[in-house]
């Protein structure tokens, strides 16, 4: 059976679920520091680490909000979930600024044609693993023989 979610103040005024987002967050971005370390910059301007934490992360928050969703409204430990490891952990991980910087530096140094498909190419990926994230998270929540019983659509 669901529970509803019931808060006495609104999720953002909580400092509970902030507490949440920011632990989350915290985690998020040291583990896009450690992909930076295992990626670095590399020689012809690819920037590897920017490129590789968005689409997976992409990939990730798919799968994440489609699994969550199939189980109908969202409960306190759902939002919990979504809070800590969707705003949080991927919010953290996930670094579009970086992709602003990276392509203005590529643009800057006259790399254009490395600047646009670099950004290409990760809004098209993303975007693909976005989608590959949701249909993973759709087979996570029904299994390989339909939906589980009480869970979902």
């Amino acid at each position: 059976m669901m529970v509803p979610v019931t808060s006495p103040r609104p999720p953002h005024r909580d400092l509970r679920l902030l507490g949440l987002v920011a632990l989350g967050g915290a985690v998020g971005s040291g583990l896009r520091y450690a992909v930076s370390l295992a990626l670095p910059a590399e020689p012809d301007g690819w920037p590897w680490a920017t490129f590789a934490v968005n689409v997976v992360g992409a990939f990730a928050l798919g799968w994440l909000l489609e699994a969550l969703a199939v189980h109908g409204r969202e409960t306190d430990r759902l939002r919990r979930l979504r809070l800590f490891g969707g705003t949080g952990v991927l919010g953290g991980f996930t670094t579009y600024s970086s992709l602003a910087l990276d392509v203005e530096t590529l643009l800057s140094g006259g790399q254009w044609q490395t600047a646009l498909a670099y950004s290409g190419a990760t809004l098209l990926l993303g975007l693909v693993a976005a989608l590959l994230g949701v249909l993973a998270g759709l087979r996570t929540s029904r299994g390989p023989r339909g939906p589980r019983p009480g869970r979902g659509r």
